[in-house]
């Protein structure tokens, strides 16, 4: 049997998307000053997750508890980064 049409090209969905530079970070900010604004970050985000699950019950407050410790373990971890970059001492 003939086909007419040729199969298409093989391509990677994920290299045809382009991100959005609206956010950009710029590329000269160094290792150490990225990870405390994300250590910043993830621990205003562990407060905020906090906070609002003083409002909610039942499950919907165990859900927002669940996702606030994953948040402060993300945190942990960015901070030992830190700590083994830049050791006490």
């Amino acid at each position: 049997m003939f086909k007419v049409t040729p199969n298409p090209p093989d391509t990677d969905p994920a290299a045809l998307r382009k991100p959005s530079t609206i956010f950009m970070i710029d590329p000269k900010i160094d290792n150490e000053t990225l990870l405390a604004h994300a250590c910043e970050s993830l621990a205003s985000a562990s407060v905020m997750a906090s906070d609002f699950a003083s409002f909610l019950e039942g499950p919907q407050r165990n859900t927002l508890l669940g996702i606030q410790q994953i948040i402060m373990f993300g945190e942990l971890a960015v901070n030992r980064v830190l700590d083994n970059l830049d050791p006490p001492g």
